[in-house]
């Protein structure tokens, strides 16, 4: 089972035509690998990719915060590390290599393998571990992934390999989007607006 352009122009309405159209076919060859070829499955991971990509638009994590966001989101590593967020301020890379360091599969902060390894793709695959998997999957460098989880083919497949990883479509066959979520977020952040994207996409995909 296939999407149009049609059909996923009217789901995400708020993205420009442009972005919408140079996903689909790599959304195509992404539902093609994984099985993910019913509407209920179709359904569950453009809503949940949706929401996570904000509509397709974002394929890099967003990680500019103030000094005081850094201190009320990651307060592990500034306010009990005793960290002054100040020096922080809104610097991505220094930001991401702090909050991301000796941890999956990460060196330490001066490594940079927590900003080399931050979020990329549809379903934000994030540290050396899931980036050397995906890489394995692909028969592709380090090197070559981290450019490639910014492409629109490479944001696709990898929200495909992640969805495949997590044994997804059992959980999407049953319509069972909070089992979803968890696997995908790792609590229930944005529920009610991923319930939302599945009602409509139900509605268009066919469900």
């Amino acid at each position: 089972m296939h999407v149009t352009f049609e059909q996923l122009n009217d789901f995400f309405d708020d993205t420009n035509e442009d972005i919408v159209e140079s996903f689909v076919g790599p959304l195509n060859e992404t539902f093609d690998e994984f099985e993910i070829n019913n509407p209920q499955r179709i359904s569950m991971f453009l809503a949940q990719v949706g929401h996570e990509s904000g509509g397709l638009r974002h394929r890099k994590e967003n990680l500019n915060y103030s000094a005081a966001g850094l201190n009320k989101i990651f307060p592990k590593y500034f306010i009990r590390a005793g960290r002054d967020a100040n020096e922080y301020h809104r610097q991505p890379e220094a930001i991401a290599n702090v909050v991301y360091a000796n941890r999956m599969g990460n060196g330490d902060e001066d490594s940079g393998d927590g900003w080399k390894f931050c979020g990329r793709g549809l379903i934000q695959l994030t540290g050396r571990n899931n980036y050397t998997a995906f890489a394995e999957f692909m028969e592709m460098d380090l090197d070559e992934v981290v450019e490639y989880l910014e492409t629109p083919d490479g944001a696709a497949m990898s929200a495909g390999w992640f969805w495949d990883s997590r044994d997804l479509n059992k959980w999407a066959d049953e319509g069972n989007i909070i089992k979803c979520t968890k696997l995908i977020n790792g609590g229930t952040i944005g529920l009610t607006d991923r319930k939302k994207h599945y009602e409509e996409a139900l509605h268009i995909f066919g469900g």
